[in-house]
């Protein structure tokens, strides 16, 4: 299976998706909260860097259930567009959202 390149949008929600993680587990250790959401310390890793832009959902609904965030709170904080920039989704089709 070919994976198409990263649109500029989905890089940028991924780094959003990084840093609400890395805000929510404070000063919690990065290996306990890999194992504790049974993930690899270097998955987590890498999701925080936004390195994975776009991880396995099961994946986020467990490190996000270890750090008390709900999945309405994750998908709301890393869909809001940063100032001055163009929303999500602005400028597409209805197909296109539904795509990404």
């Amino acid at each position: 299976m070919v994976r198409l390149p990263l649109t500029s949008e989905e890089v940028e929600r991924g780094q959003r998706l990084g840093a609400l993680l890395r805000r929510a587990r404070g000063g919690r250790s990065m290996l306990e909260t890999a194992l504790e959401a049974h993930v690899s310390p270097e998955t987590l890793r890498k999701i925080e860097s936004g390195r994975v832009a776009t991880p396995a959902f099961p994946t986020i609904a467990a490190i996000a259930d270890v750090l008390g965030l709900s999945l309405d709170a994750v998908w709301t904080e890393i869909n809001r567009p940063e100032r001055g920039a163009e929303p999500a989704g602005a400028g597409h089709t209805a197909r296109e959202r539904l795509a990404s």
